[in-house]
């Protein structure tokens, strides 16, 4: 079996895209609980943090992790098949 490495960082780059969305919306929508959450994921005290979204910053960050998950994506799918031949 050969992964398409295109057809893999594009689906990575869509899905980071999308999951990037829903947590900016759940971040604009439940700031407190949201930093609450974060706290607790990264083992840590953010209780005297806040959030900063600004749209630059959201599209900043949806263009990154796309971009970065596309690469992975290509990547994972080149080094999958070179490995299983």
């Amino acid at each position: 079996m050969s992964l398409k490495p295109i057809a893999l960082a594009n689906a990575s780059a869509a899905t980071a895209a999308v999951l990037w969305i829903i947590c900016s919306l759940f971040v604009s929508s439940m700031p407190s609980m949201m930093m609450d959450m974060t706290g607790h994921m990264l083992h840590a005290d953010l209780t005297s943090q806040m959030w900063t979204m600004t749209m630059i910053g959201f599209v900043f960050g949806l263009i990154l992790w796309a971009v970065t998950c596309w690469i992975t994506g290509w990547l994972l799918a080149t080094f999958y098949n070179k490995f299983a031949s």
